[in-house]
Parts: C-alpha cells; structure tokens; sequence
C-alpha cells in the first residue's frame, strides 16, 4: 500500500493534505549571499512550504579540464566549460550554516541537494530535515545509499530516467533506510517545453511504485505546476528567484515573488477542488434549486376548468411541479380557483 503521507519538519505531505511547494534557490542567489539570504525571506512571505539551495562545489562536480567533453554545447548554458559553470553557479559550503539559520528565522524549511558524500556530511551537521537528490544524480546509487543511511526523508526527481533506473533508485533508498521518499517527476530541459510535460506519468509514478509523487516544474509560468496537482501531484518543485532581469544561470526558467504567491494559492485551490467523484447535490446548490424551471398557472382559471395549454408554462422559479409533468397536468380539472402565478402542485388538481 502507498504510505498515506510522510512528515519533513512537522509538515504532512501527502494526498490528503495541501501541496508541498519547494522554491529552488539553486543558483540565483548570483554569488551574492545577501541575495541568498533575501531570496529565503522572500519566498517565505510568498507561503513557500521550503526552499532549496544545492551543496556543491566545482572540484566535487567535475575536474577542470579544457578537453571537448568538459564544453557544455546548445541549451541554456551553451559555451561554458563545466568546471566553469560550477564555479559561478555554487552555493558556498561556508555561507550554508547563515543559511539555515535564516530560515530558521523567518520559518520556512530549508533543505539541499548534495551532489557528494562530503555534502551530506556537511547537511548532517547542520541537521538538514530532508534531502533532494537531482535527476542528473538519480543514477548515482552511492550517493543515494548515504543519504538513505541517515534516515531522512527524501525528495527524488527523475529528468531522464527510464523505469528500470526509477526502480533501481527507489530499490537503493529503500533498502538502506529511506522510509519516507517522494518521487518527482521531471523534464530535464531548461525550460522545458509544456507539450512535453506528460503529467499523466504523474499518478502512475504513484501506482507502480507506492510512493508519495510528484512535479520538479521546469515550464515557464504555474499552469503545468497547477495542472499537475489536479492529477495528484502532492509536491511542487519551481525555481525560483527574486527578479529574472539578474540573468543569473537558472533566472530564465525561474518564477518571482508574484508567480510564487501565485502558485501557492491556485495549487492549494485546485487541491481543494478535486474533491471525490459522485453526483449527490451539493450543499452549496440548494439555494440555486429555486432558480430552475417549474409548472406555473399564467392564467386565472376557475375551479372544475379543464387545465389547457394556455394556463400553464413552465418558467422560473423552481417552487412548482417539475417540468417533467407538464403533459400529465394537461387536460387534468382544478380543485379550486387559482389565481395567475400560483405555482402547480399536486393538491391543486383533481386527478380522477
């Protein structure tokens, strides 16, 4: 059976509960801690659930090497060399403990991704509530062996992977700890196209694999992060940045304070409207009842008279017959006189 929630820093995250939603700092904090730290305080105000930040440096990402395979081709970040990237785009191993303490502060959650073992020593020390492992890392089973050992939830997302290495990854976690794992589905592109979204992958991430699922949004703007809360998504995972003109490596694809604010409310509404199937009328209905069709006599019409075509109609409101018996009332004698605009029921016509 699919675990009915699991629980990151006294937060429920499940199919019962409000959407999780995680801004990703990643990279646009630009180098500049004070942005880093102004970037957490912000996406508190918005109702952010958590923010992200990443646990890397370049030497722990790549080597620096000048050959052809180190030079990154097309895309977002076309003409770096990787090394080169990493060095501009990492969030500082020694800015990390201000970090959490800032979050701490103005009470969001924060969490990371390490991209090595000596991350997740780093994040243990400073007593990370959970861990995100990155699509590019989900095939590094090593990694994800460690951070299953310490017993936190984790966060997966699977940009790229085929079902074998989803199983693969999840059979890791779980074997070496990790009781309290989502799993979010991913486009690794950047940004990525919204025909290629495949949210329907979404609910069956869930069903073939029992666990909690979920989106890592890479589309431009909140409608697929929306969409993909009505097909069960109970995580939402955006970039996110305070302003896209800072052109750092991630502010194309990422969304600002008012898209945050946003999508933390229309993802919570359409939580909420999902609702169960089923056709019972609503309590919110009732009132309208009034306002449907029904028999009415449009005419003045003597007791014993014969109920002709012209006596009745079937207009608004609703406080008569339905209009279903229209043809049974037709040619039927009235019990008493009736004065136009009384509403046809039943104790008003003799039915022999």
């Amino acid at each position: 059976m699919i675990k009915n929630y699991i629980e990151i820093d006294g937060k429920k995250i499940g199919p019962d509960h409000k959407p999780y939603i995680i801004a990703e700092l990643s990279a646009n904090h630009n180098g500049d801690i004070n942005k880093a730290l102004q970037t957490i305080e912000e996406a508190a105000k918005c109702g952010a659930d958590a923010i992200k930040i990443q646990s890397y440096t370049a030497d722990t990402m790549t080597i620096n090497c000048d050959k052809d395979d180190f030079q990154i081709k097309g895309g977002l970040w076309d003409g770096y060399k990787l090394y080169d990237l990493y060095q501009e785009a990492h969030t500082p191993f020694k800015w990390h403990s201000q970090l959490f303490a800032k979050a701490k502060e103005v009470g969001i959650t924060l969490f990371s991704t390490p991209f090595d073992e000596t991350a997740v020593e780093l994040l243990e020390s400073l007593d990370t509530p959970a861990y995100k492992i990155a699509s590019f890392e989900m095939t590094d089973l090593p990694l994800i062996k460690r951070v299953a050992e310490t017993g936190k939830p984790m966060i997966i997302s699977t940009g790229m992977a085929d079902y074998a290495e989803i199983k693969e990854a999840i059979t890791t976690a779980r074997k070496h700890g990790c009781n309290e794992l989502v799993i979010l589905h991913c486009i690794s592109a950047y940004p990525a196209p919204y025909e290629q979204a495949n949210l329907a992958t979404i609910k069956d991430i869930s069903q073939q694999f029992e666990v909690i699922s979920g989106l890592s949004d890479h589309t431009l703007g909140t409608a697929v992060s929306i969409a993909a809360v009505t097909l069960g998504a109970c995580v939402i995972e955006k970039h996110f940045t305070l302003d896209r003109n800072d052109k750092g490596p991630d502010s194309a694809f990422s969304i600002e304070p008012e898209e945050l604010k946003q999508l933390v409310r229309d993802t919570e509404i359409a939580q909420q409207a999902i609702g169960l199937a089923g056709y019972e009328r609503k309590p919110i209905e009732h009132a309208s009842l009034t306002f449907r069709r029904s028999l009415y006599f449009v005419q003045d019409i003597k007791q014993g008279e014969i109920i002709a075509e012209a006596h009745i109609r079937r207009i608004r409101p609703g406080f008569g017959l339905a209009p279903k018996y229209y043809d049974q009332i037709i040619g039927k004698k009235c019990k008493q006189d009736i004065k136009r605009g009384t509403a046809v029921q039943w104790e008003l016509i003799d039915d022999k």
